[in-house]
Order: C-alpha cells, then structure tokens, then sequence
C-alpha cells in the first residue's frame, strides 16, 4: 500500500486532534530514530499505524482480542492499552506490513516490554513526547531525549506509572519489566 493511501485511511479512522498527534508522533520518530541510529522509514511507519484502531468501539477492540489470540489479559487492565496490540493486527492483516519490528513498535508502543528493540524505544518514547503532549514531566522527557533514549523512556514510563497510581489503576505487568529492565541497563 502506498504511503499515500495509507494515511488517508488512518486518517479516517479517528478524530482531526488525534491525526495531528499522530503526525506529531511521526515526525517526533523520525528525528529520534536519525539520532539513535534507526531506520527512520520503519519509525514513520510505525508511527503512522500507531493508533489506527483507538478509537474503535471497546468492544470492538475488546472482540478483536478474543476472536485473533491476542493476549487475554488485556481485558483485565485499562481499554486505553488495546489499541496497540490490535493496531498491530491490523497493520498486518489489513495494511499488509509484514515487518516484525515496525509490528512490534506499534504492538508495545503503549505498555512497552522487556527488551524492548531500538525502534520499539524511539516509537514509545515518541509517542509520549510529540509537540502536542502536555503533562508534567514532558519537558523533562524532552530535555533527557536530546542525549539518552533510555533515560528518556524510562522518565516516561516513571510518569506513567504515578499518572496511574495517582488515578487507582491497575499497572500492566509489562510496563513495570520495562521500566525494571532499563534501570538494569
């Protein structure tokens, strides 16, 4: 499918503020990836299909899960978590990507996981710190993304994780083993 298209049908599928995050998130990746020594066409693909199914209905993503093998512990923690896996199975099967790792980047760019790839880390940590994210701490993510992909995406997942605590929610076990894996690094 060309690049084109593509766009115009992820595009399609959310709402005018979230297609400029993703265009945030696309140009954000790019730069990290030109930094950190990534392919910066597999970032901007990535990042392109990142969110094409958030804001499917729930139980649609919730069905998506059950009915293709996706991980079922999904649906014990936060619906805000689905979209990646199942905007991994599309990009797949609807998109036809068929490289592992732009799969991957899109599949953990919510949760993260232990061992996380080069450009798992720059779609990840793009996505928490394109020009359009406002929270406490991103300028931080920021200023650390200059020199230390790690540091940054670890500062990331560290605000994720008191946003979470602070909100009585739920943490997803691969979230904690990536954070616990790059403090190891």
């Amino acid at each position: 499918m060309k690049r084109e298209e593509m766009m115009e049908r992820v595009k399609a599928e959310m709402p005018e503020r979230r297609w400029r995050h993703t265009l945030g998130v696309m140009e954000t990746a790019i730069v990290l990836a030109e930094r950190f020594g990534e392919d910066p066409s597999r970032a901007e693909l990535a990042s392109i299909l990142h969110d094409v199914t958030k804001y499917w209905p729930t139980q649609r993503m919730a069905d998506m899960i059950v009915d293709n093998g996706l991980p079922a512990e999904l649906l014990d923690y936060d619906k805000e978590l689905w979209h990646a896996p199942t905007g991994a199975w599309v990009a797949e099967h609807e998109y036809g990507v068929s490289d592992q790792g732009v799969l991957d980047a899109i599949r953990y760019h919510t949760s993260g996981r232990k061992g996380m790839s080069g450009l798992e880390k720059v779609v990840c940590l793009a996505d928490y710190m394109e020009p359009g994210r406002d929270f406490p701490g991103v300028e931080r993510i920021r200023e650390l993304s200059a020199s230390s992909l790690d540091e940054a995406l670890l500062a990331g997942f560290d605000s994720t994780l008191m946003f979470l605590i602070a909100k009585g929610k739920r943490i997803f076990p691969l979230t904690m083993e990536a954070r616990n894996d790059l403090l190891r690094k």
